[in-house]
């Protein structure tokens, strides 16, 4: 009797044991400064509100650097540390850009970010959208391909922002194709409700980064670009700013030095990715 009593109070414990390790899997991550490749860490003031729990959080995605990053020797070997490719803007845009989700929508959101690593277990399916930068060139690995896919296929939205001219495009190109070996990238209609869905924003243009305002382009990225790939259903997976920066776009929205034609078409379209991401 007291070896069966035993038994099954080892049984018992082996399944709280189980149970409480795939909920953990599913929890989303608590929230986590990182130093930035341009902000130290702690020099953009942290918002208050940082561990709030809303039904929106600027989902930044991390991931590591390819063959053409131009970061290459000032960034942290350990990407996954932070002062990387990834980090761009970062947490200036992000936290501007959230105070902005804020004002202009009804959306429940923090002000804070929250950073994500396709490698880090399931928390990538608790953000209904993420966003990355510099994706011209970054470096994803086979693994993280394939949970991007995952993500997507399951009702996740992808931002993708900040490439630039031939090279970068054709890096990013290949790096969806591992992503999605069936699925073209194709050009977003004016029409398509992702221009639509709080904003009308057919009259979109090129959004010049503030380091290369006097030139109007990045590399050879003299035209903008408004691609994407969509899922069987026509639902619009990832949304694709090819030569244009919007991320710095959010980032500089308070510089004087900075048009605000770039700033308010910028801060239009996110909304407008979030909302649709959130409704599709």
């Amino acid at each position: 009797m007291k070896l069966r009593m035993a038994v099954a109070v080892v049984a018992c414990a082996a399944a709280f044991l189980g149970s409480a390790y795939a909920i953990d899997r599913t929890l989303p991550h608590p929230f986590r400064e990182y130093a930035g490749i341009e902000y130290r860490l702690g020099s953009i003031p942290l918002p208050e509100d940082y561990q709030e729990k809303t039904e929106w959080a600027f989902a930044r995605l991390m991931f590591p650097p390819g063959w053409n990053n131009g970061y290459e020797g000032r960034d942290n070997p350990d990407w996954t540390q932070g002062t990387s490719l990834w980090t761009q803007d970062f947490p200036r845009a992000d936290r501007h850009f959230s105070l902005a989700v804020r004002r202009l929508t009804r959306l429940s959101a923090r002000s804070a970010e929250q950073i994500v690593s396709l490698d880090d277990r399931d928390d990538v399916y608790n953000w209904p959208w993420v966003y990355a930068v510099q994706v011209g060139e970054w470096g994803i690995t086979d693994a993280q391909a394939a949970k991007l896919r995952d993500y997507l296929l399951r009702g996740g939205f992808f931002m993708a922002d900040d490439l630039h001219g031939t090279v970068e495009w054709q890096v990013f190109e290949q790096s969806m194709k591992r992503v999605f070996p069936n699925r073209a990238i194709v050009e977003i209609p004016d029409s398509d409700p992702i221009f639509h869905t709080v904003y009308d924003l057919d009259d979109r243009y090129q959004i010049v980064g503030h380091d290369h305002l006097w030139e109007g382009h990045k590399l050879d990225g003299y035209v903008a670009r408004w691609r994407g790939i969509y899922d069987d259903k026509g639902r619009l997976m990832v949304a694709i700013s090819a030569n244009s920066d919007i991320g710095d776009s959010w980032e500089w929205a308070d510089a004087p030095e900075y048009p605000e034609r770039y700033s308010a078409l910028g801060i239009r379209l996110g909304v407008n990715y979030i909302v649709y991401a959130m409704t599709h």
